[in-house]
């Protein structure tokens, strides 16, 4: 028998149901989901120390559960020493169950673990129903060896949703159970 995630079980059983009801939805395709989930970093010291990078990928693949890349600069730019082609920030964008593996981690075990968290901005949203979360410590997962980081990093989580608009998106990520601090103004 396959594993299936306890956040996409919940998805299915009780939040589409109730996302189905409270935006008055005909048909169970117009409910918006989670497509995706993107995590961002950038690395900017890297331009002088190569080996940060290599860590930056090692502890986001940890973080993440799937292999994560470096991304290289487009351009040069001469006042910070950035020569085009150079490595200066990791990514992996998760899909399906580990989008949900890491979601239910993010929620139930990451974010209480974040020093004085009274929940996540509700100001993250684009407009468009995509929702991104900056975190300034990487040390909150619990996957992470404190002892073994060099130093300290944020990253960006980005959660794309099928989503028309943000009172769509902010309804899903608040059923999923994204604590989320402020009540958002449904007028948009």
């Amino acid at each position: 028998m396959r594993y299936i995630p306890v956040f996409k079980t919940k998805y299915d059983e009780k939040v589409a149901p109730a996302l189905k009801i409270s935006l008055e939805k005909d048909n169970i395709m117009q409910i918006p989901r989670l497509q995706k989930i993107c995590l961002n970093q950038g690395v900017g010291a890297a331009v002088s120390d190569k080996k940060l990078i290599d860590n930056s990928v090692n502890e986001m693949t940890i973080i993440a559960g799937q292999k994560a890349v470096a991304t290289y600069s487009k351009k040069a730019i001469s006042n910070f020493k950035l020569r085009e082609k150079m490595p200066i920030g990791v990514k992996c964008t998760l899909r399906g169950d580990k989008m949900y593996e890491f979601l239910e981690r993010l929620v139930n075990i990451a974010l209480p673990r974040v020093r004085d968290f009274r929940g996540v901005n509700d100001k993250g949203f684009d407009g468009k129903g995509n929702y991104t979360l900056g975190i300034t410590e990487q040390i909150i997962f619990p996957e992470i060896n404190i002892d073994k980081i060099t130093r300290i990093q944020g990253m960006d989580i980005t959660f794309v949703t099928t989503a028309n608009n943000d009172k769509e998106a902010y309804e899903l990520l608040k059923e999923l159970g994204m604590p989320f601090k402020n009540i958002i103004n449904t007028a948009s």
